[in-house]
């Protein structure tokens, strides 16, 4: 446990970080009761789940779809005879994950310089895109069991390292039984006032390192806890910065712009300071500069910065852009 004298009044405005919170619980909520009433103005129809793309829209459709859900790539043509034994299956499965996934279809005979960008050797090839990453997935027929793990994996990543939680569709047109499906219609478990409520209490007295425990407890038993989530973010936010000398750390960060780790720190500073475009922009910045592991640290930590804001603010979805063209 952090002692309790540990104070970061002047730092952060805690209250601005309760009613954060507070706000995505309540967005989070809305999404929830819309579904449950038919979807709401925002939801899809299963049918908005397959798409067909060509490079004019790629950018649109793909790349800054792909800052909110995971876009499967289905690299197809009409004389491929493997091809039409695919591309049902995907589409099969890609409607029965509920919204985590969408899947793009790109006919390589009217799109070759996609093909040539992909380096698609022969087809049906099948890759994602998630947050601006292509990712190759596999190549060939291949039976659903296997294509249906493949997508498990899929999705898992892009909620665990990119925060992507898909699209909202319609309850009542999307077909039961598939596995993505109900993972998307899961319930919550619950509840967890009291532990939350601890965990709140920890902040407003700066024992982070309390904050941070009481939402891994909520975690631990609810994986999908979204304000869990949040706080989880928030306070690991504060325990790093609790021990950074601001000056020492912006000098740094001034005398080191390809250093990676100098970036992040500073980045923090920026974001408990309130400079919440600041941060994400020094970290896109350092996304371009880098490469390999260190590419992927600040990526991550720019992930987790998304989360302390909160997916709903119109910054968010700035930046999640700024860094699909950052990365591909």
């Amino acid at each position: 446990m952090q002692p309790r004298n540990m104070s970061m009044s002047g730092v952060v405005d805690l209250a601005a970080v309760k009613a954060a919170q507070e706000a995505k619980a309540k967005a989070e909520q809305a999404r929830a009761e819309a579904a449950r009433q038919g979807g709401g103005p925002g939801a899809v129809s299963p049918a908005d789940l397959v798409i067909d793309v060509d490079e004019a829209g790629f950018e649109r459709d793909v790349l800054q779809r792909s800052t909110e859900v995971p876009v499967v790539i289905d690299f197809w043509a009409e004389w491929c005879e493997p091809c039409k034994q695919l591309s049902p299956v995907l589409e099969q499965l890609v409607v029965e994950y509920g919204g985590r996934l969408l899947l793009a279809k790109i006919d390589v005979d009217a799109n070759q310089m996609l093909m040539q960008q992909f380096g698609v050797q022969g087809i049906p090839a099948v890759f994602a895109v998630v947050a601006g990453q292509a990712l190759p997935l596999f190549q060939g027929a291949a039976g659903k069991e296997q294509i249906q793990q493949t997508l498990d994996q899929l999705v898992q990543v892009a909620e665990q390292r990119f925060g992507l939680t898909g699209l909202t569709v319609d309850p009542d047109a999307v077909p039961g039984g598939g596995a993505g499906a109900q993972q998307a219609a899961a319930v919550p478990a619950g509840p967890y006032d009291a532990l939350l409520e601890a965990a709140v209490q920890a902040l407003d007295a700066g024992d982070f390192g309390g904050a941070v425990q009481a939402y891994k407890n909520v975690l631990s038993d609810d994986p999908g806890n979204s304000e869990a989530k949040l706080g989880l973010a928030q306070a690991e936010l504060l325990q790093r910065v609790q021990s950074l000398d601001p000056q020492r750390t912006r000098q740094d960060a001034a005398e080191k712009p390809g250093d990676a780790q100098a970036q992040i720190a500073a980045a923090d500073l920026d974001l408990v300071g309130g400079h919440v475009e600041d941060a994400f922009g020094r970290l896109i910045d350092t996304v371009r500069r880098t490469a390999g592991d260190e590419r992927d640290t600040v990526r991550i930590r720019l992930l987790e910065l998304f989360e302390v804001v909160g997916a709903d603010d119109p910054r968010v979805s700035a930046a999640r852009r700024a860094l699909s063209r950052a990365l591909f």
